[in-house]
């Protein structure tokens, strides 16, 4: 209980303390005089300015509170290397024990550090704060942290804490750990197909006295390059950039004995290759409805390089008209197919019949194109089942369908194969699933038979419309309709066109996400998805191997026709990967190089700067591997700069209480007041009247 002196003016302040100023000259000059009754004139004056003054005493019924110290216990990862998980819970237990016994202490206990796949390294206080924020300030006695020291979230001053009092860090670990990194200097994010891009690392030895390491470089899980590498010395790497998509580079270093742990041993870098300019070259055999139905698509991507030529006046045409007078370009056949052949990634024959344009020396460079990786695709019309055909060219040995010499006239409706109905050029294609499709109808198709390949579209009668081929390294996909124009044209409601022809080309051109077999995975957050593409009925299960190198089996569901997938939660960050025996995929869970596996052994050092600057301090719980963990004393402390000492830290007790309840007495409110100032002005009179 607390008792006070309070003023309540009855009159302004102005008004006030021109009556003090009036009553302390009357008084003055009372006594300067020697007046009679001088102190008794005075003390009547004096009563007077206190009741304008209304004085009262107040009462405050004050409840203490109890002082706030949080205890965090660090969970991330790296505290399960060595003896750290122990040493951490006998120092938990032992000082929640110590704290227990502190009267006036409220002590809060929270567990941080455990990643979640989103947050990059230890944050301890981060939790701090949030254990801290219904907490006054002046009400916290300060916060003990038991961690291997390595924490990324440390504010870089004292007075971002928002609060006053001391921090202390209880380090696990021992100071002679040893273990082994690799470090990444530069790490490109982006590369080139067919191109280089240059990894830049160094080994960094801790603990451990400078030495050689074999490095392994390897890019999608196949060996590119082992090295002897010198631990400190910076190291240039060059990694061809395979494919379109992740290109997924580790470096993995050889351990040292006795180090804490090879997790760090490895590096990842994830480098997404993008195509340069796609050249294509689109060869029109002759003008019709649907010509500019592949040139309109190919322009309209600002990643196609398209070279376009329409066969307007064959070789063998003689109308007399002068050479000079022409105003047509002349078709650069050798350039084209035989000099620059193989700077193309696709070649489209759109109606194209022989008319003595190409020699047939140059099928043969085509055929060797496809199989050397090139890709092509005819756009057939009736030319295709004429005696001009392509067929009919050494083309023959890499098509996949033998036309019988006739062309069906009538409406139909392109449906898909049971086979496009899984393969990833058609599957789900917009109105597919119906039936009829939704989408317009065509009215000629080319009769022909497939010898290989996929069919995955067809005409009236099971008839081949689009089937799919792959000849040696290279694809060739093979349209026996030239109407696809009216879908374009939005003919009784179009159809999917610009779909279908951009997956065609793209598949064409072997862009992975489009292979009729592979093995994917995708990680969001903590969630880890496995996804199976395949032709076949059934699929086999997936052996996926954790980070730290646990394997188990895991078996996919069916999703989609063509599709298998299945996810889980990820339990561990870094590197995961799937592999069924003839596929496999890797993800990166998290950071691609966690900061908590940067540096794993333990130190006071990147919290000594903070604990010393709020009076607290950094220790180790032990010195030397099998010592018992040395919990230090914990002292309650009033007032002092210094929360530290040999063998103890101190806490900082406050005196915060809250107000439960107030008493007010006025001084001159009701007869009391009236007493003492009829009192007063009585022995004013008594005094003059002698």
């Amino acid at each position: 209980m607390n008792l006070g002196l309070a003023f309540s003016p009855l009159v302004p302040d102005y008004v006030l303390w021109t009556v003090i100023a009036a009553a302390v000259v009357v008084s003055a000059l009372l006594f300067f005089a020697r007046s009679r009754g001088a102190w008794m004139r005075a003390l009547a004056l004096a009563l007077l300015v206190a009741a304008l003054g209304n004085p009262s005493f107040t009462r405050e019924d004050r409840q203490p509170l109890s002082s706030v110290a949080v205890v965090v216990v660090d969970k991330s990862a790296s505290q399960t290397f060595g003896d750290r998980t122990a040493q951490t819970e006998a120092a938990r237990q032992e000082l929640t024990e110590r704290l227990s016994r502190i009267p006036g202490l409220e002590v809060r206990t929270v567990e941080a550090g455990r990643a979640d796949g989103e947050t990059d390294g230890t944050r301890l206080f981060s939790a701090l704060g949030a254990a801290l924020a219904d907490v006054p300030p002046e009400r916290v006695a300060g916060a003990i942290f038991l961690t291997d020291g390595r924490v990324h979230d440390v504010p870089a001053n004292a007075s971002a804490l928002g609060f006053s009092a001391p921090v202390h860090a209880l380090v696990t670990g021992f100071p002679d750990e040893r273990d082994r990194r690799v470090v990444l200097v530069q790490a490109p994010r982006f590369g080139i197909v067919g191109q280089q891009q240059t990894v830049v690392f160094r080994i960094e030895d801790t603990g451990a006295p400078r030495a050689s390491a074999q490095v392994r470089i390897s890019r999608d899980g196949e060996p590119v390059e082992t090295r002897t590498v010198v631990t400190g010395q910076t190291v240039r790497v060059p990694v061809p950039i395979a494919h379109p998509g992740q290109n997924i580079v580790e470096i993995e270093a050889s351990p040292i004995p006795d180090e804490l742990t090879t997790l760090n041993n490895r590096a990842v870098v994830a480098i997404d290759g993008v195509r340069d300019k796609l050249r294509v070259l689109l060869v029109s055999g002759e003008p019709h409805a649907g010509e500019r139905t592949w040139r309109n698509l190919l322009k309209s991507d600002a990643n196609v390089d398209l070279v376009h030529f329409t066969i307007l006046r064959p070789p063998e045409k003689q109308d007399g008209t002068p050479i000079n007078e022409l105003s047509l370009i002349a078709f650069p056949t050798r350039e084209l197919f035989q000099q620059k052949i193989d700077e193309f990634q696709l070649i489209i024959f759109d109606r194209y019949a022989r008319q003595g344009v190409l020699p047939l020396l140059y099928f043969d460079n085509i055929a060797r194109y496809v199989r050397d990786g090139g890709a092509v695709l005819i756009a057939a019309g009736p030319d295709y089942a004429s005696q001009t055909s392509l067929w009919r060219t050494p083309l023959e040995s890499i098509l996949p369908a033998q036309p019988t010499g006739a062309v069906t006239e009538q409406p139909f409706h392109a449906v898909l194969s049971d086979l496009g109905k899984r393969h990833p050029v058609t599957r789900s294609l917009e109105g597919a699933n119906a039936t009829p499709p939704h989408w317009s109808r065509w009215f000629r198709l080319v009769d022909a038979r497939a010898n290989e390949g996929m069919t995955v579209m067809q005409g009236p009668d099971q008839k081949p419309l689009l089937v799919l081929a792959r000849e040696g390294e290279g694809r060739v996909a093979l349209m026996l309709s030239d109407q696809i124009w009216l879908w374009a044209r939005g003919y009784e409601g179009g159809g999917p066109y610009v779909d279908l022809l951009r997956r065609l080309s793209h598949w064409l051109m072997k862009q992975p996400d489009l292979e009729e077999e592979a093995l994917r995975m995708f990680s969001r957050g903590r969630e880890l998805t496995i996804q199976r593409q395949s032709m076949g009925e059934t699929v086999a299960p997936v052996t996926l191997t954790s980070p730290s190198g646990a394997t188990r089996s895991q078996t996919l569901d069916p999703a989609d026709p063509g599709v298998w997938r299945t996810t889980l939660t990820a339990d561990e960050l870094g590197l995961w990967r799937a592999s069924d025996g003839t596929l496999s995929a890797m993800v990166n869970v998290g950071p691609a190089n966690p900061r908590e596996f940067s540096e794993v052994t333990s130190s006071t050092e990147p919290l000594a700067a903070l604990t010393a600057a709020t009076g607290g301090s950094a220790r180790r719980l032990s010195e030397a591997a099998g010592a018992s963990v040395d919990v230090p004393r914990v002292i309650p402390v009033r007032s002092s700069e210094t929360f530290s000492g040999n063998g103890w830290i101190g806490l900082k007790m406050r005196d915060a209480s809250v107000v439960r309840g107030v008493g007010v007495l006025p001084m001159f409110a009701g007869l009391l007041g009236l007493l003492l100032l009829v009192g007063s002005l009585a022995l004013t009179w008594a005094r003059e009247g002698r």
